[in-house]
């Protein structure tokens, strides 16, 4: 069973096949996304990208996120999901502007197809 936390802790260390693993699964374990509990963690910042996350999910199969989301604030700092942004830019301009909102909300940056068949 994919716990979220998993989830946002192969965002942050930019393990994109890893991520991309471990949400397919979340998904199929999870249909209802309303229903995803909170993650076991303190950590603020696997806290911020764990819903970031989540909402992103929720907001492309039109569904509700889970209540918890609405608490937790966005990252103190700007974060690239792909390693990539922070040295090419042109890719990096493609994050800031167009990165989904869900993640803008939380002052996360990626393309914005970033895990779209997931």
């Amino acid at each position: 069973m994919v716990a979220v936390e998993d989830m946002a802790k192969a965002a942050i260390e930019r393990e994109n096949l890893t991520l991309r693993v471990l949400a397919q699964e979340l998904l199929r374990e999870h249909p209802r996304l309303s229903d995803l509990p909170r993650p076991q963690t303190d950590d603020p910042r696997l806290l911020s990208v764990a819903a970031a996350l989540v909402e992103l999910f929720a907001m492309r199969r039109h569904q509700d996120p889970p209540e918890w989301t609405e608490a937790i604030g966005p990252l103190t700092e700007p974060f690239f999901l792909l390693n990539a942004a922070t040295s090419m830019r042109r890719l990096r301009a493609l994050c800031e502007t167009q990165s989904p909102e869900p993640l803008r909300r939380r002052r996360l940056y990626a393309p914005p197809n970033f895990l779209e068949f997931a």
